[in-house]
């Protein structure tokens, strides 16, 4: 099967949740292998789980969004975002439904025709982690 790629550009507005937003369009547009090119913005309320922690952390004010990557699927997503707040202090880690925007969140998301991103416990940890199968 012949690769090709795909670029998907969209804006989420004030008061959307970023994750649940992002997977909406994900699922609408049938994406099976994708990963988060770039994106900005900005978040009124956080909802992030840092490194090695079972639950989330939660905020408001207004934070900058200075990265949003990782890979998106039909299947299952896997983002983590970076913050700032008012002072430049930044925060990061895995991003959790609760992120609310403030005043834009820009989106760019690249697509594979190619493969299809599933995940799986797979042995090597406990979790579900990224499989990645070709069409054929």
């Amino acid at each position: 099967m012949q690769e090709s790629s795909n670029t998907h550009a969209f804006r989420l507005k004030p008061g959307q949740d970023l994750l649940k937003s992002i997977q909406e369009y994900v699922v609408q547009h049938h994406i099976e292998a994708g990963w988060v090119v770039s994106s900005v913005g900005s978040l009124t309320d956080y909802h992030i789980r840092f490194a090695n922690q079972e639950t989330g952390v939660k905020g408001s004010g207004h934070f900058e969004i200075l990265s949003l990557n990782g890979t998106v699927s039909i299947n299952g997503s896997h983002l983590h975002i970076t913050i700032a707040d008012s002072t430049g202090k930044t925060i990061g880690g895995h991003l959790l439904e609760g992120c609310t925007v403030y005043t834009t969140a820009e989106m760019v998301i690249q697509t594979s025709s190619k493969h299809v991103f599933e995940r799986a416990v797979d042995g090597s940890t406990p979790w579900k982690e990224l499989q990645i199968k070709t069409k054929e």
